[in-house]
This record gives structure tokens, C-alpha cells and sequence, in this order.
């Protein structure tokens, strides 16, 4: 209604009368509406971007203590280097279109490098911010998985080749208005219908776990890790465990409260009734689906190792994995499920994230923090999802038109809608391994990729980065017998307590083996 009267005023130029009046009405009612979906979109960009706080904390707390300020830094590089990537190159190739007149699909977008063409009003600057806080999640992914062994060089590097232009051609075919898979493409839909990757269960999860997945086979496993110092296979796989657990559930919280600018705020407006209900069906089902999958996946494991080993136990690994599996596996499909369907799709993926990191050791790829199971197999399962409980109202609403094709289980005779999401997997597959592959080669074989071994035994924080991420210097043995001739000087002949008496055996126990060591 309101574009129709916009249409009317700009026709007829009222300039007196009930014209007059509606027109400059209409005016205000737009103005409102596009600084209210402008402030959502600020707030939606802004979850998202914390998120890189919430990669942060999960990585530092699953490496080892030796590797906390390499990590750190790399999660903070991603945001910078995310940054300039998509700014300069990346916006340009995911959205730029010079002639949006007609009707040709192209490969990548061609206008907009360095924000240049950009038009100058706030909701086209801030489009551009909550996609660029997706392009660094998408780099964000590849730094834990490498944690540890890999170089500051080789990550720099990949990490702006990836969200310039990897990233950008995936969100091109898929979101953008002449992509040759995007649902958008109103000229040449493919097979009628399009890809339904709603968030970016493929676009951003799946490009970042399958770079994951290249560089952890390339770059190899740490040391220790599934080999001894001769080369010859561990008959058990060594676990190295993460130095804080706090951090780990921290972190883990921060990425999912973040899901929550990522899946409603992929409705990019909230200033209409549709736009609306996208939004709050979209945290709804994200709400159920990470639950279902933290739950899922922990009690798998904790049924089977019981069923192994007679012991029930619970591990919070696998919880907050679970839990991350489910929320990249509602990504895709948050706006077109039902909230039952939610449920099932994060039990599911509970399931995935746990076959998918068993499978990793089995075949020994070393991911650090388990990102490749969760982001890359969690992924693919999001955008199958679709395919399979995409529902026909739900889909019309977020997609604001006629619906040609639904999921599977609501028309057993039609396949069309998963047929979009397999060849969706597949693109992304074949694009991310036709780019990578050849990337992550040339890097390891000039040197780049990987650190020295004894760098990577030292620990990457001291032989990187000027000293160790904490100070755990114990104080000195004659410093605490002094403290203790002074308190007992005080107040007579005194019995110490005991806890000081085991405080300074401690101390003195931890610098004699000090000693012994140099």
C-alpha cells in the first residue's frame, strides 16, 4: 500500500489537499519504517559480530595454555582482515550488479568495490555491515580448527583471500538478486524454485567448515597428536585437554546468544507484519533446535560409552558442540520450518556432530576445536533440512511470493525443492575445494603454512608472541619464610596454620624441581 501511494504522489505531485496530506503522511511512515529496520539491522550486525568474542573465548579455551595469545590474535585479525577484505573486494563481488535492468545471471557481482557505488543513505551502509559480520564468521571458522602449528603468515593470507573472494561468489549464486541458484533470481529461477539457504546453514557455515576441513588435511595433525616422535601411529589417539573449561562454556553461550542477530536477523526488515513473523518464528526455532542438539548429542555419547565401559558420564564437549551443531543446522531452514520440525532437525544434529568427529579421528584430521563437525557436516544438514520439512506457508512469507516447490515430507511426489539443496552442497563443495585445494598447497609447499616443530612444542605464544598469555611465576621460597618469621615475630610463638605450611612446601617443592630441570 504504501509503495502504491509513494507511486501515486511521485505521478501527481499533490501540492495542496487530502493529496498533499496522505503523500507527506506517507513520507513519515517511511521514514519511521526505514530507521526502525535500520536500527535492526545495527543490532542484528552488531549480535553477529560478537560473536567473534564468543569464537574467541571457545578457542582459547579448548588450546593448550602455551597457545592462547596466538589464537586470540588470530580471532582478532579475522575482524580486521574481515573487514578490509569485504570492503574493498568482497561487498562488490557478493551484491554489486551494474545493470539491474535486465534479466542475466552472472557469476559475480561488479560493482561496489570499496563502497564507492554505494548508495548514500543508512540502510544501505548498514546492509553492508551485518554482511560483513557474516564474512568474518565464515573466516573466523578455518582459525580453531588450525589451532596451534599453523603460521601467523599463512593465516593472514587465507583468511583475507577467503572473505574476498571465496565467501563472496557462495553468497553471489545463493543470495544475491541474479545468483544463478538464488531463490531471489526472479528471471531464472533454478528448477522453479532456488536455493532456500535462509541464514547461511551452506553459505557461511559450510564455506568455512570445508576450509576447515582442506586446511586440517593439508597442514597436517600436531604434534603428539595421533603419531609419536618416530612417525608411527598412537594405538589410542593422544587427547590434549583444554586448558579452560570456563572460557569453553563462555564462549560458547556468547555464539549462541549471537545466533540471534544471525538467523531473525536475516529477515533484514522489521518495520511489517511479515518481516514480523519471520523474526520471531526465526528465534523460536533457533531456541529449539541448539537445545535439542545439546541434549542429543551429549546423552548419545554418554549412552554409548556406558554401553563401552559399564560408567555413565557426561561430557561438556559434547554438550556444547551439540549445542552449536543445532544452531548451525537450523540456519538454513529457520524461517520455512515448523517449531516441531526444529526439534527434529537439532536431534539430528546432535547426531551429526558426534558421527562427524568420531569419524574425524578415525581418520586422523586433527581439528583443534572440533569446528569442522559442527560448521561443515552440521552444515550440509541444515540445507538438506530444508529440503525435507520446508513448509509452504512458512516458505511464501520469508520468501514474499508464490511457492513452486516444498519440502519433501509435505509432498512425497515432489523432490525438486531437495534436488536445489544437494546441488547447493555440492557448489559449495566443489567451489570451496577448487579454490582451497590449490591455496593450502601452495602455501605448505613454500613454507608458509606450518611453524617449526620445536616452535610448536615451545608453544606458539612464547615463540610468536613475547611471552606466555599468563603469568604463573610462583613467588620466592625465601620471600615466604620471611612472610612467616614476620607473622610469627608479631604475635609470639604461634603454631602457622596449616594451609600456609602446605602453601610453602608447595612453593618450595615447585621450585626445586625448577632447579633440577636448568
Amino acid at each position: 500500500m504504501s509503495d502504491d501511494l509513494t507511486k501515486l504522489c511521485v505521478e501527481n505531485d499533490f501540492q495542496t489537499g487530502e493529496g498533499f496530506v496522505a503523500c507527506e503522511l506517507n513520507t513519515i511512515v517511511i521514514g519511521l519504517t526505514t530507521g526502525v529496520d535500520t536500527f535492526f539491522l545495527l543490532f542484528a550486525g552488531a549480535a553477529v559480530f560478537l560473536m567473534q568474542a564468543g569464537f574467541a573465548m571457545l578457542c582459547a579455551g579448548s588450546v593448550r595454555q602455551k597457545n592462547v595469545k596466538n589464537i586470540m590474535l588470530k580471532n582478532l585479525l579475522d575482524a580486521c582482515g574481515g573487514a578490509l577484505g569485504f570492503w574493498s573486494i568482497g561487498y562488490a563481488l557478493a551484491y554489486g550488479d551494474k545493470d539491474t535492468t535486465d534479466s542475466q545471471t552472472r557469476f559475480i557481482g561488479n560493482k561496489g568495490f570499496f563502497l564507492t557505488d554505494i548508495e548514500g543513505d543508512g540502510y544501505a551502509y548498514i546492509t553492508f555491515f551485518f554482511q560483513f559480520a557474516f564474512a568474518a564468521t565464515a573466516a573466523t571458522i578455518v582459525a580453531g580448527t588450525v589451532a596451534e602449528r599453523c603460521k601467523m603468515s599463512a593465516y593472514l593470507c587465507y583468511s583475507l583471500f577467503l572473505t574476498a573472494f571465496v565467501y563472496p561468489v557462495v553468497v553471489h549464486s545463493i543470495w544475491a538478486a541474479d545468483g544463478f541458484l538464488s531463490a531471489f533470481n526472479a528471471n531464472n529461477l533454478f528448477r522453479d524454485q532456488g536455493v532456500i539457504d535462509f541464514a547461511g546453514s551452506g553459505v557461511v557455515h559450510m564455506t568455512g567448515g570445508a576450509t576447515a576441513l582442506i586446511a586440517a588435511i593439508v597442514l597436517g595433525p600436531r604434534k603428539g597428536r595421533f603419531y609419536d616422535e618416530d612417525g608411527n601411529p598412537l594405538e589410542t589417539p593422544a587427547v590434549f585437554q583444554p586448558h579452560s573449561v570456563a572460557l569453553q562454556i563462555l564462549g560458547t553461550f556468547i555464539l549462541w546468544f549471537g545466533w540471534y542477530g544471525f538467523n531473525p536477523g536475516s529477515a533484514l526488515f522489521i518495520g511489517n507484519a511479515d518481516s514480523a513473523a519471520v523474526a520471531g518464528l526465526c528465534a523460536v526455532t533457533t531456541t529449539i533446535s541448539a537445545a535439542a542438539g545439546c541434549v542429543s548429542a551429549m546423552f548419545t555419547d554418554s549412552i554409548i560409552d556406558a554401553l563401552q565401559t559399564g560408567e555413565v558420564s557426561y561430557d561438556l564437549t559434547m554438550a556444547m558442540n551439540g549445542a552449536l551443531g543445532g544452531l548451525v543446522g537450523i540456519t538454513a531452514g529457520t524461517s520455512v520450518v515448523e517449531p516441531w520440525a526444529a526439534l527434529i532437525i537439532g536431534i539430528i544434529s546432535g547426531w551429526v556432530y558426534y558421527g562427524f568427529s568420531k569419524l574425524l579421528i578415525k581418520l586422523k584430521i586433527d581439528d583443534a576445536v572440533d569446528a569442522v563437525p559442527v560448521h561443515f557436516a552440521n552444515g550440509m544438514w541444515g540445507v538438506i533440512a530444508v529440503g525435507l520439512f520446508s513448509e509452504k506457508s512458512r516458505q511464501s512469507i520469508a520468501y514474499s511470493g508464490s511457492v513452486a516447490h516444498v519440502g519433501w515430507f509435505y509432498n512425497g511426489s515432489d523432490a525438486n525443492l531437495l534436488l536445489c539443496q544437494f546441488v547447493c552442497v555440492l557448489w559449495i563443495i566443489g567451489w570451496v575445494s577448487a579454490t582451497m585445494i590449490p591455496f593450502f598447497i601452495v602455501l605448505k609447499v613454500t613454507g608458509l603454512f606450518r611453524v617449526d616443530p620445536l616452535e610448536e612444542e615451545v608453544g606458539l605464544d612464547i615463540s610468536h608472541h613475547r611471552g606466555a598469555a599468563y603469568d604463573l611465576t610462583a613467588p620466592k621460597q625465601e620471600d615466604v619464610e620471611e612472610l612467616m618469621e614476620v607473622r610469627a615475630s608479631k604475635h609470639g610463638k604461634v603454631e602457622v596454620p596449616r594451609e600456609v605450611a602446605d602453601a610453602a612446601e608447595e612453593v618450595v617443592g615447585i621450585d626445586d624441581a625448577e632447579e633440577e630441570m636448568a
